[in-house]
């Protein structure tokens, strides 16, 4: 009678909103935040950035092109320096490294030699809508080409111990939805076992909206997991990117990359109207003084400040502190001018707990 007595008040002892978070909680630990691969955007060092602020179960390198021959180890490892650390992040998620190409051999042959490396599992790419890839035959030109898409999987998971995972990424089609389920058929039934689906054609680009309820489509077509991606910016996003396509597991990509605390809050519950950006601005303040000291010593001086410009501009979408440090850093050409404004802009949080 006690118990019965305690739950009965419990719903009168916690707000509505608290009832929500706790819901929301708990139905986090049931589904996958992953972080998506973003060429030229998301390398080794915004992963290690992103990942140490929280909140993925793993994430996906940029692809590495396989075109007729077979690569060193080194040719791995410059596009996921994570291999030499148990294919992992300094924070411990694990990374998988994503493979583009279009001859099932090749591919087959590079991913066994890559599995010698330990990678956490290997993702193939039918995704990328770059006019250069697809004029090569890579990416999301592949889309039309089911019976090549069952090929490739086919053959790299037969090169490639049952230990390692192996995955696909793919859109909805070239042009249009016509085949789009011939090829999630072809990756399941090739030997895929996961696939993430960015709802959108290599014709859409990235171009809003996403048709996120084509990602349930597919998830009833196969039976293999199915990841949903494309258009995921905010907390409300990814609850509708879930109620529209019924899958449970999501793919962040530019959306993580505009805002580092979103996959942390999604693990959290908490709502978009619970964020304080300025609170956030603070944090991330160190994260971009540490970008900026690892790009430092990862590429020459030349092309630094791009990188950084590169980031800043995707955070000012969601912070006003990024916003003025955009305004600073657009016009600075060399290293040196940028590192003279972060030092302005930036506070060092150490140097504040010395001050």
């Amino acid at each position: 009678m006690k118990q019965d007595g305690l739950l009965d008040e419990l719903p009168s002892r916690f707000s509505k909103t608290a009832w929500g978070r706790i819901g929301a909680f708990c139905g986090a630990l049931w589904m996958r935040l992953l972080l998506a691969p973003m060429e030229g955007l998301a390398d080794d060092v915004l992963r290690d950035i992103l990942t140490r602020i929280g909140g993925y179960d793993w994430g996906v390198t940029e692809f590495v092109r396989v075109s007729g021959t077979l690569l060193p180890a080194r040719a791995f490892r410059r596009i996921c320096p994570e291999l030499e650390r148990s294919s992992r992040t300094a924070a411990g998620t694990p990374v998988r490294v994503q493979l583009l190409g279009s001859d099932p051999g090749c591919l087959a042959d590079n991913a066994g030699r890559l599995s010698e490396l330990g990678p956490a599992g290997i993702d193939l790419n039918f995704g990328c809508p770059a006019p250069t890839v697809n004029r090569h035959r890579g990416g999301a030109a592949l889309l039309e080409e089911p019976k090549l898409l069952h090929a490739i999987t086919q053959a790299v998971r037969r090169a490639v111990s049952a230990e390692i995972p192996v995955t696909a990424k793919m859109r909805l089609g070239v042009r249009d939805t016509a085949l789009t389920l011939d090829c999630a058929r072809a990756l399941a039934d090739g030997g895929a076992e996961g696939l993430v689906v960015h709802a959108r054609t290599k014709a859409d680009g990235y171009r809003p909206p996403a048709h996120w309820t084509w990602i349930g489509r597919v998830a009833e077509a196969v039976a293999i997991p199915v990841v949903a991606n494309g258009e995921v910016w905010s907390e409300a996003d990814w609850r509708r990117c879930r109620a529209e396509s019924g899958v449970t597991d999501v793919m962040l990509g530019r959306g993580a990359v505009a805002d580092p605390f979103l996959a942390s809050r999604i693990r959290q519950g908490l709502p978009d109207s619970g964020r304080d950006p300025g609170a956030e601005w603070r944090c991330l303040e160190s994260s971009v003084l540490d970008f900026w000291q690892q790009v430092g010593r990862k590429v020459a001086a030349r092309h630094a400040p791009g990188r950084l410009k590169q980031w800043v501009n995707l955070l000012r979408r969601c912070y006003p502190g990024a916003q003025a440090l955009w305004t600073q850093l657009r016009d600075a050409r060399t290293a040196p001018d940028v590192s003279r404004i972060l030092a302005v802009s930036l506070v060092d949080p150490a140097a504040r707990l010395a001050a």
